[in-house]
């Protein structure tokens, strides 16, 4: 050990020599004319971007442009913010023009969620002043886009940084951008906030999302067996419109009268939070929403379904932008499925919620054993031990009760569309399901929850095969593929398919799920063989009477589940059995249907 610091104390003493540094500084000048490199000190320290203020002077000639979820979710969410009062415009749906934008005004090595949304909102603006003549100033005093921001070990964390480059790079430096957790509304001190993320605006956007979900899912249920092709299609686009007017009726709960003027002489900050506490129960009694969506439950129920064909059921995962949007950034999944004849489950974004819930859950239990061995309690040591606990029930409890609200408010939406959908899972469950296989407390994307919904859809019997749809190069959903190696072959039936996106390869990948969806269609259609020989009824019998009983034919008409029974043909072949034992109808009794409906 000696001997080396001695040789390097000898070999600093050298390099301060004037004779050797002047060889030094020849060298690197010599370097640097020959190949261009710079030997100047850089300064690595990362600077935030200074960020324009929206403010609230600014609003009414200020366009909120936004994007990146289903075209229900983003009409539904664009009525709730002009309901409080802002111009908003929703960005088209990103396709792969948008998609060469972003990996031309972007750095290389991103994922397309990035290159498609970062994309599509530089070919927003470029439209702007290509195709309506705006100037750049005209554009960057007159719009903002908003989006969600984080921090974390995948591409995500790094978006806003992506944005900005993106619009420098096109010829928009400046624009603003702001994110959920930035720019924080009320709490802008200096100036009126022009967005103001209040109680009012999260509210909104929740509940948007939730309705999203929901006639998203319901859509999806009833397009593979509509009996007029399109008709489902026609009555969503009416019952957007229709809750989209309602939406914009709604009007923020707030106190009103001498009670408010008092209460603002007597304590700062008191009205506001009485204002909150009032919006937060009229959420919870009032029906601004449950009664538009029975409206609408109404208008799908007058939709004729055929549910006894066997169609093949499939249950999209994946990473959180490919399994949610329309479109060319995840291949126009969807419809192809649909297309190819099967039924599709896609991800509501509120298990997405959910999950993030559960992630505090867990990480106040985690700090608390942390906490504990840290402290290194003793048994004798009880008041250290009660503040150690109080923090830890105190923060449980603020998550028990959003959950349970959350759910409940989800599911009074979901009994008011008809209560057909499925409910929200339970990430406890999930968590048990997938942890043998990926550690539950690994995250980045959606951590384990790819593979918990991968076993939970199969095991549970309600899909007959799992698509995964992700980015290229996707760092969290690639963990996630490793692990469903040991999960397919720990689950023999299992049908699992990842599709990695990108802005080419469309054709590969329709290939690719044209051969599991046959595999799928097998299970599917041997498993309606298998229950109609249990049946004491033939097939055409079941359809006489479902023929002759309309109301089973109808949208809403609820279909219960059965064990290991996955398809909704063969549910609705058990289920109608059941119906006609109940009603005494005897085998071979509707054994020649259509004479017998042509004679009544």
């Amino acid at each position: 050990m000696a001997t080396t610091i001695e040789h390097r104390s000898d070999l600093l003493h050298v390099l301060r020599q004037p004779a050797v540094q002047q060889l030094l500084d020849d060298e690197q000048r010599r370097i640097s004319a020959e190949e261009g490199v710079s030997f100047r000190s850089v300064n690595l320290q990362f600077q935030r971007p200074v960020e324009h203020d929206f403010t609230g002077e600014q609003r009414d000639r200020t366009t909120l442009l936004f994007g990146g979820f289903t075209f229900r979710h983003e009409y539904l969410i664009q009525c709730s913010f002009e309901s409080l009062g802002y111009n908003v415009e929703v960005l088209p749906t990103p396709n792969t023009d948008a998609f060469q934008a972003g990996k031309e005004y972007g750095n290389n090595g991103q994922c397309n969620p990035t290159y498609f949304t970062v994309g599509n909102l530089v070919q927003f603006l470029q439209h702007l002043r290509d195709d309506k003549g705006l100037t750049n100033d005209q554009i960057l005093d007159r719009y903002f886009f908003i989006t969600a921001g984080a921090c974390g070990p995948c591409r995500f964390g790094m978006y806003e940084a992506e944005y900005r480059l993106a619009l420098r790079n096109a010829g928009f430096d400046g624009f603003r951008v702001l994110l959920f957790q930035q720019k924080g509304g009320l709490k802008q001190a200096d100036v009126e906030a022009g967005l103001n993320m209040n109680a009012d605006f999260f509210m909104g956007l929740v509940n948007a999302i939730n309705m999203g979900d929901l006639l998203n899912e319901l859509a999806n249920q009833m397009r593979p067996f509509e009996v007029v092709p399109g008709e489902t299609d026609r009555v969503l686009g009416e019952s957007m419109h229709f809750l989209g007017e309602a939406i914009k009726q709604k009007r923020p709960a707030a106190l009103q009268g001498k009670l408010r003027e008092v209460l603002a002489k007597k304590t700062s900050g008191a009205v506001e939070k009485v204002d909150t506490l009032m919006k937060f129960v009229d959420m919870l009694t009032s029906e601004d929403y449950t009664a538009p969506l029975r409206e609408v439950s109404r208008r799908f129920d007058a939709i004729e379904l055929d549910r006894l064909q066997p169609k093949p059921v499939v249950k999209v995962t994946g990473e959180f932008w490919a399994q949610t949007t329309e479109g060319d950034g995840n291949f126009n999944m969807f419809r192809f499925l649909q297309t190819e004849g099967a039924e599709i489950i896609t991800e509501p974004i509120a298990t997405w919620l959910t999950y993030m819930m559960w992630q505090e859950k867990i990480k106040a239990r985690d700090r608390r054993m942390i906490d504990e061995t840290e402290s290194d309690l003793k048994w004798w040591q009880v008041r250290k031990r009660f503040a150690l606990d109080s923090k830890f029930w105190k923060k449980r409890a603020a998550m028990e009760v959003a959950d349970k609200v959350y759910r409940r408010e989800y599911d009074r939406m979901r009994e008011a569309l008809g209560g057909t959908t499925h409910e929200i899972v339970d990430m406890f469950e999930m968590e048990k399901l997938a942890h043998q296989f990926y550690h539950s407390r690994s995250e980045g994307g959606e951590g384990h929850l790819e593979v918990a919904k991968n076993i939970y859809y199969t095991v549970k019997g309600i899909a007959h095969m799992v698509l995964s749809l992700k980015p290229f190069g996707c760092m969290p959903s690639t963990q996630s593929d490793g692990a469903q190696s040991a999960v397919i072959n720990h689950f023999k039936d299992m049908i699992y398919l990842p599709i990695e996106t990108s802005g080419e390869g469309e054709i590969n990948a329709h290939s690719r799920v044209q051969m599991a969806l046959g595999e799928a269609k097998s299970k599917c259609k041997r498993e309606f063989a298998t229950i109609l020989e249990s049946l004491p009824y033939s097939i055409e019998e079941i359809r006489a009477y479902a023929k002759r009983n309309p109301e089973v034919n109808r949208a809403m008409y609820h279909i219960p589940h059965y064990e290991g029974v996955s398809g909704t043909a063969a549910r609705m072949a058990k289920h109608l059995t059941e119906r006609m034992q109940a009603e005494g109808i005897r085998p071979g009794q509707l054994a020649r249907p259509s004479e017998e409906l042509a004679a009544e």
